[in-house]
């Protein structure tokens, strides 16, 4: 079994125009579209959606940090996710 460094970890960044609130590595990223709530692991295939009012919620660890949003921009390539709000 590999250890935990061994796993390797999604690079997140969630900011608006005035605020970066998150910009670091995460196990999950988690978040709403209009096809429901979804999940964002490490090597995740490239995407891009639009988020739905509610929460952002990143995952490191035993950690959870949660950011409520009204509207967003994800986009997910090469293991990093980038959230753009209020776009």
């Amino acid at each position: 079994m590999a250890k935990n460094e061994d796993v390797p970890k999604l690079q997140v960044k969630i900011f608006s125009p005035r605020e970066t609130y998150y910009d670091g590595d995460a196990d999950v990223l988690s978040g709403v579209n209009d096809t429901g709530s979804f999940d964002v692991l490490p090597l995740h295939h490239n995407f891009m959606t639009l988020l739905k009012t509610g929460e952002v919620s990143v995952v490191r660890g035993e950690k959870r940090q949660s950011y409520k949003i009204e509207k967003g921009l994800l986009h997910v390539k090469d293991n990093v996710a980038t959230v753009f709000l209020d776009v």
